[in-house]
């Protein structure tokens, strides 16, 4: 089936198949939250006339620029230039700023299982026709985003854990509030009654799933990139790919 609107797509590779996606549309209506395989992502994809996509994981390897850059460091410092070097510019970046994130090897074959499912996805959507963002008027464009950064900065570094149910209120909060038209998170306490409490029985279904949220978010990411691009932050180096985040302006520590 062939869409005829922009989706909004985003996409975690941490679901209980391989791929949780979430597709939105310019009014933030939810079109798709789902999870599936690679083909069942690309028939998703595929089907669309126009669409941005962000992805939770990285674009590619380390290319380098942090083991520059701690090299240079190291000609006028007695630090070390190999500490802390095995990880792209974007990484190194979102570290100083005190938020933890997973580091990318330069060699794909020291890479995590989900990171080397993340470049193939990537080639595969370039086979798509999908180009890096930003790409003046191209219809279908990719970008990386990081969730749990990007929940962070968008909670100035007052986030709960995603393990743990309030985070994921939390965060489903959020994006309520940013005006994704999805399950208003207050009905789950609205549906808690003394007797159900006693029961141990909760409404969870009221609330998404880690992988949704993280798909969700990272499809705000994109309808942001596509239609406020202002709102959006960028960090890291072309060469090695930009992590894009849903706030105009980063704090330098969180």
């Amino acid at each position: 089936m062939l869409f005829t609107q922009t989706a909004y797509i985003g996409i975690d590779l941490t679901g209980r198949k391989a791929f949780t996606y979430a597709a939105l549309n310019a009014d933030l209506e939810l079109l798709a939250l789902s999870d599936g395989d690679l083909e069942d992502l690309l028939t998703f994809i595929g089907g669309q006339a126009s669409a941005f996509v962000a992805v939770n994981a990285p674009a590619k390897p380390n290319q380098g620029r942090v083991r520059a850059l701690l090299e240079a460091e190291s000609l006028t410092t007695s630090k070390s230039p190999l500490r802390g070097a095995e990880m792209r510019l974007a990484e190194y970046e979102l570290r100083r700023c005190g938020i933890k994130v997973a580091a990318t090897p330069s060699r794909p074959e020291l890479c995590p299982a989900w990171m080397r499912s993340g470049f193939a996805l990537y080639e595969k959507l370039a086979g798509l026709g999908f180009v890096s963002y930003p790409a003046e008027e191209a219809s279908h464009q990719m970008l990386e985003t990081h969730p749990q950064a990007a929940f962070i900065v968008m909670t100035e570094g007052k986030l709960l854990p995603l393990s743990a149910l309030e985070g994921r209120l939390q965060r489903q909060t959020i994006l309520y509030g940013e005006g994704l038209q999805i399950r208003d998170p207050m009905s789950f306490f609205e549906e808690i009654t003394r007797h159900r409490m006693r029961q141990g029985i909760l409404p969870l279904e009221q609330i998404y799933a880690s992988s949704q949220l993280n798909a969700l978010l990272a499809a705000y990411t994109a309808y942001l990139a596509a239609e406020m691009p202002k709102e959006i932050s960028a960090l890291g180096d072309e060469n090695e790919g930009k992590v894009y985040l849903p706030v105009s302006k980063l704090k330098s520590t969180y």
